[in-house]
């Protein structure tokens, strides 16, 4: 898997391209989201379109299938955060891909790894590019760099 062109190559070498959550709404208002999730939440620019892209294909997925039993990781959650403080562009992106608003509430769910793992694969098969370090499934990812969730990232 590349992340650059977003193709996986299998063992018969076909390749499929992945969704991006950043395609799900126009260049302007992505950036838009991306620019405040940055200097909210302190990342730089090119993190915080990743966060963006990985909080848009979440949004997705759990709004298409009305998954309200999932959550997104730690740092993926600022940009749904970032997202949503757009509030008119939130509403009227949830109305025209849902039929409905999604709401953003505070959940008491404690965020574990297996539980951030089954959304991270739950987007996957929805067909979208997940970030792993995002979601803390990167195999290389360890402190200080861990971005994941839950028992010892």
């Amino acid at each position: 898997m590349t992340r650059g062109n977003l193709t996986v190559t299998s063992m018969l070498e076909s390749s499929i391209a992945l969704r991006r959550g950043r395609d799900l709404v126009g260049s302007e208002l992505f950036e838009k989201v991306s620019e405040f999730c940055a200097v909210e939440y302190g990342h730089e620019l090119s993190v915080a379109r990743r966060i963006v892209d990985q909080a848009l294909a979440f949004l997705k997925v759990m709004g298409d299938a009305r998954a309200f039993d999932m959550t997104p990781s730690a740092v993926v959650d600022p940009g749904w955060h970032s997202f949503a403080l757009h509030t008119q562009a939130y509403r009227a992106w949830c109305l025209e891909q849902f039929g409905y608003f999604l709401d953003h509430e505070p959940k008491a769910t404690v965020r574990t790894r297996p539980l951030i793992g089954s959304v991270a694969e739950r987007i996957k098969a929805a067909g979208f590019d997940v970030d792993d370090r995002l979601w803390g499934a990167a195999k290389d990812c360890n402190p200080p760099a861990c971005c994941g969730d839950g028992d010892g990232c």
